[in-house]
C-alpha cells in the first residue's frame, strides 16, 4: 500500500514537472527564437537553417528552468495534497513525516542527475553544434536580400548595391565593393548581371563590366563580357567564436590542468569534430566558473527538495501558520538565487572558495538536520 501511495506522490510531481516545464521552456524559447531573426534578416540564412539552430538551444533553456520548476512541482503538490487533505492518508498508512521527506530527498537525485546529465554533456554539444552550423552554412537567403538602391553588407568583407532588381533575379547596374584584406580591396562594376544557384550555391553572372584591384602600392583595372562572382566564399556576419560554454567538459578541465600548470597548451589534445578548441585567451577564473555552473550548481536542487519538503511541517503557533507557505515559498526562491549569486564570491580568498564550493551539502546538511529534528520530536516551530 505504501509503495502505491509513494508512486502515486512521485508521479503527480512528475507531471506536474513535465507539463511546467514543457510550457515555462516553450515560451522562453519563443521569444528567444523571435530574437535569433536577424539570422535570416541581417545575416542573409534560410529558415531551415535558422529553425534549426533555435532548436538546438531548447536543452540550454530546459537545464536553466529545471531547478524553479522541480521546486515549483513539489511547493504545488504538497500544498494540493494538504488543501485536500490527502496527507492524512500518508498519516493513516504509517508513514511519518520524515519518511516522506526522506522519498522526496531520494526523489530529487534523479532530477540533479538529469541536470547534470544536461550540464556537462548534452547542453555544451548541442550549442557547439549550433555554433558549427552556423559557421559552416552557406548564406543562400542572400538573393531575397538584394534590395534595389540599398546598400547590402549582411556577409563579412562585402558590400553590393543593385540599381534595379527585376524579377527572375535579373539585377541592373550592379556595385561591388570586396575587402581581401587591411591592405587590397577589390571593386567590381557590371551593367547588367544574374543570379544563379549552381550545385547548392549562389553565383552573380555579371555582363559588360570592369574589375579594380587596389592595395596600398597600385591599382591595376581589367574589362570583361562575362564573368561568374562565387558568393559561397564568403562568410556570415555572425559570430562563429568558439564559447566558452560550447566547449566540451573534458576539454575544460584539461584547460585547468594546463594553466595551472603553468604549461603551453597544446591545442592538438582539443580537438572536437576536427575544429580547434582554443583554451588560449582564456583565463583560469573563466573556465572554473564555468565548470561550477555545469557541476556545482545542480546540487542546489537537493537543497530545494527539501526547502519544498518544509510545508509537511506546520507551525503551531497561528501568527507564523498564515505566512507558513509564503515564507516557505521566499525561502526556496531565495536559494535559487543564491545558486545564481554564489559564484561572484569565487577567487576572493582561498577560503572563500573552499566555502562556495562546500556551501550546497553543507545547506542540505542543515535542512535535513533541522526536519529531521522538528518532525521526529514534533517541536513546537515558533
Amino acid at each position: 500500500m505504501n509503495k502505491l501511495i509513494f508512486r502515486k506522490f512521485s508521479l503527480d510531481i512528475l507531471n506536474f514537472f513535465l507539463l511546467s516545464s514543457l510550457c515555462i521552456t516553450f515560451i522562453i524559447w519563443i521569444i528567444q527564437a523571435v530574437n535569433f531573426l536577424d539570422l535570416v534578416s541581417d545575416d542573409g540564412h534560410s529558415l531551415g537553417i535558422y529553425f534549426y539552430y533555435v532548436s538546438l538551444n531548447f536543452p540550454k533553456i530546459f537545464s536553466k528552468t529545471i531547478i524553479f520548476i522541480f521546486f515549483l512541482s513539489i511547493f504545488y503538490i504538497i500544498n494540493k495534497y494538504d488543501s485536500s487533505n490527502e496527507l492524512i492518508v500518508f498519516w493513516t498508512n504509517g508513514i511519518k513525516r520524515i519518511h516522506l521527506i526522506n522519498f522526496i530527498f531520494r526523489f530529487s537525485v534523479f532530477f540533479l542527475i538529469l541536470q547534470l546529465l544536461l550540464n556537462v554533456f548534452i547542453v555544451p554539444k548541442s550549442q557547439n553544434l549550433a555554433r558549427n552550423f552556423i559557421k559552416e552554412s552557406n548564406i543562400d537567403f542572400l538573393p531575397k536580400l538584394i534590395s534595389e538602391k540599398k546598400f547590402i553588407n549582411v556577409v563579412q568583407n562585402l558590400t553590393i548595391f543593385v540599381e534595379e532588381y527585376m524579377k527572375g533575379g535579373e539585377l541592373k547596374k550592379i556595385y561591388i565593393n570586396e575587402k581581401i584584406d587591411k591592405e587590397k580591396s577589390k571593386i567590381i562594376v557590371a551593367d547588367s548581371g544574374k543570379i544563379i544557384k549552381k550545385s547548392d550555391k549562389y553565383i552573380l553572372r555579371l555582363y559588360d563590366g570592369g574589375i579594380t584591384n587596389i592595395n596600398i602600392d597600385k591599382t591595376f583595372a581589367i574589362n570583361f563580357s562575362e564573368t561568374d562572382y562565387d558568393l559561397s566564399n564568403f562568410s556570415t556576419k555572425t559570430v562563429t567564436v568558439t564559447k566558452i560554454q560550447e566547449i566540451d567538459t573534458k576539454i575544460l578541465f584539461l584547460c585547468v590542468k594546463d594553466l595551472l600548470l603553468n604549461e603551453k597548451i597544446d591545442e592538438n589534445k582539443y580537438i572536437i569534430n576536427s575544429e580547434i578548441k582554443m583554451c588560449n585567451n582564456r583565463t583560469v577564473k573563466s573556465i572554473i566558473e564555468e565548470l561550477y555552473k555545469r557541476i556545482i550548481m545542480p546540487f542546489y536542487t537537493l537543497i530545494i527538495s527539501l526547502v519544498g519538503a518544509s510545508l509537511l511541517i506546520n507551525p503551531k503557533s497561528n501568527f507564523f501558520f498564515k505566512s507558513h507557505k509564503l515564507n516557505i515559498f521566499l525561502i526556496g526562491c531565495a536559494v535559487i538565487i543564491l545558486s545564481q549569486i554564489s559564484l561572484n564570491y569565487f577567487f576572493i580568498s582561498n577560503l572563500s572558495n573552499y566555502f562556495i564550493l562546500l556551501l550546497p551539502l553543507i545547506l542540505v546538511a542543515f535542512f535535513y538536520l533541522f526536519l529531521s529534528i522538528v518532525s521526529n520530536f514534533k517541536l513546537n516551530l515558533l
